[in-house]
């Protein structure tokens, strides 16, 4: 019998293996076989973790969420200037660890949105409360701004303009992939920085 930590460091390892993989692939092309292979979990032992792919699916994006939120916060709240933290924020997406590939090209919500949404109501569920969480916290990013009088709110308010920003930077990845290149987020920058009227 499974110890309950033992169960749990390896549901974790699973979601954390499966993310990489279908960052890459996308999810319906990848195989549960494949992914406990990668790690390294005893094939057939899926369903002592999951109750089915879906359930894993939705697992993975609620994780891949509240790690996403965190290095968010992280960017946020990394200098004193609430302009310049939003802007690093930005500047994030277009990053790039160890290839070519930046990080805006590898997000989730890019790579499965429309995928999964007409797949699976608990996973598109799962996409909409982590991306609205995004925006939510981008608009405080806004709020604090306009304490610090560097940003004049629109009419809309702070939510809204927040959410057409995010929009801004989700099509730009979407049109990086399918182009295969850089300048949807190169051209996204300038547009952000208009918006924010820096």
């Amino acid at each position: 019998m499974k110890s309950s930590r033992t169960l749990n460091d390896n549901r974790q390892r699973v979601i954390e293996v499966g993310r990489k993989i279908i960052s890459r692939k996308g999810f319906s092309a990848v195989g549960l076989n494949e992914i406990l292979t990668t790690a390294g979990i005893p094939k057939g032992s899926f369903y002592y973790y999951f109750a089915s792919k879906e359930a894993f699916g939705t697992q993975m994006l609620e994780d891949y969420f509240a790690r996403y939120l965190e290095t968010m916060e992280a960017l946020l709240s990394s200098v004193p200037d609430a302009t310049q933290a939003m802007m690093n924020y930005w500047h994030s997406w277009t990053a790039t660890d160890d290839g070519p590939t930046p990080k805006g090209y590898q997000c989730l919500a890019v790579k499965l949105g429309a995928e999964v949404s007409d797949l699976s109501e608990p996973m598109r569920l799962a996409l909409e409360q982590g991306t609205t969480r995004i925006v939510q916290r981008l608009a405080g990013q806004l709020e604090r701004m306009a304490a610090e009088n560097s940003f004049v709110p629109p009419p809309e308010g702070c939510l809204v303009f927040a959410g057409a920003l995010y929009q801004l930077w989700l099509g730009a990845s979407l049109m990086g992939k399918m182009t295969g290149s850089l300048s949807p987020l190169a051209s996204a920058m300038p547009l952000t920085k208009r918006l924010l009227q820096l």
